[in-house]
């Protein structure tokens, strides 16, 4: 990890199941991210507002409630409106395999399934924000 960086994992919508958000924050926090966790609940303006405060270098959006074909795309455009385009987002719950190409033709990064190892999700972070540490910087 080129430095420690900071994600925000939310809960956007309705869905009111956050054990695996949970679990998520903890796997991240432990592979040595800093985390920021949302809580239950959160409006797109909630997510996107906690990124810029946050200074955050991804937003991952943990979804089950089947809102994410309405979320996902609400929360990359306020993203963008708000000059936050180079935050990396992600996310995972349950999403339909045949989703998975709308949301990554739309910005999302990458989507994780249920039963996605742990640290399959955090090699994956590491990578994909040294990766664009790199493009940033030089």
């Amino acid at each position: 990890m080129q430095r420690r960086y900071r994600v925000v994992i939310a809960k956007p919508g309705l869905d009111g199941h956050d054990r695996g958000a949970k679990v998520i924050a903890r796997a991240l926090r432990d592979a040595g991210f800093e985390v920021i966790y949302t809580g239950l609940h959160q409006t797109p303006e909630q997510v996107v507002e906690t990124a810029l405060q946050e200074d955050a270098d991804a937003v991952g959006l943990s979804l089950l409630s089947g809102a994410h074909m309405t979320l996902f795309p609400r929360i990359l455009d306020l993203l963008r409106e708000r000059g936050l385009e180079d935050v990396l987002v992600f996310g995972g719950g349950i999403i339909p395999e045949a989703d998975i190409p709308g949301l990554k033709e739309i910005g999302v990064a990458a989507l994780f399934t249920p039963g996605t190892p742990l640290a399959t999700i955090d090699q994956w972070l590491e990578s994909a924000l040294d990766e664009r540490e790199a493009q940033l910087t030089g």
